[in-house]
C-alpha cells in the first residue's frame, strides 16, 4: 500500500469483497473473457470528488444488482497493480495501472437480488459463492499480487474451506 500522491499515473479505483453470511465470498465471471483466470470481485473507477465508500456501493450495485450490504471494513491506503505490456489502449486508457481501496461488505439480502444486467453492459455473465483464499488463483495473473493483499486483509472475515 502506498500514499495516494505517489501514484499519479494509476487510475483511482475501488474493489468490493462481498461476504455471504456464512463467510463465503461473491465471485463474478467476466463477460466475454475466456478462462481459466476470468473470475473476480466487483471493482471500478472513482468519479472525480466521489467518496470511496459511495463509489464501492455504486460499483457493487451496477455490476451485481446487490444493494443490501453492510460495511465490514476497508483496506488502508492503496493496493496497486500495473497493467501488462501490450494491453490495448481502450482498456488501459493510458493509465500505468490501478490503485485501489478495497471494501468488505456483508450481503444481507436474498440471492434473487443479484441481477448482472442491472445497469449498463454487464461486466459479468455468471456468479457464484466461493472462498476468499481461492481469489488469487482465479484472477488474471497481473492482478494476483493485489488479490493476495486483499485476501490477507480480509482473512479474519472469511469462511475456511472444509
Amino acid at each position: 500500500m502506498t500514499p495516494d500522491d505517489d501514484l499519479p499515473h494509476h487510475r483511482p479505483n475501488v474493489g468490493v469483497v462481498l461476504f455471504h453470511r456464512d463467510g463465503r465470498v461473491w465471485f463474478g465471471r467476466r463477460a466475454g473473457t475466456p478462462g481459466p483466470h476470468n473470475w473476480q470481485f466487483p471493482q471500478g473507477g472513482v468519479d472525480e470528488g466521489e467518496d470511496l465508500e459511495a463509489a464501492a456501493r455504486r460499483e457493487l450495485q451496477e455490476e451485481t444488482g446487490a444493494r443490501t450490504a453492510t460495511l465490514l471494513g476497508r483496506t488502508d491506503g492503496w493496493i496497486v497493480y500495473d497493467f501488462p505490456p501490450g494491453m490495448p489502449p481502450h482498456q488501459s486508457r493510458n493509465w500505468k495501472g490501478q490503485k485501489q481501496v478495497w471494501f468488505a461488505f456483508r450481503f444481507e439480502g436474498d440471492d434473487a437480488e443479484f441481477d448482472l444486467a442491472a445497469h449498463h453492459e454487464p461486466e459479468f455473465d455468471a456468479w457464484r459463492w466461493g472462498y476468499l483464499d481461492e481469489a488469487p488463483a482465479l484472477i488474471v495473473p497481473f492482478k494476483r499480487g493485489a488479490y493476495q493483499e486483499v485476501a490477507r486483509a480480509f482473512a479474519h472475515l472469511a469462511a475456511k474451506r472444509a
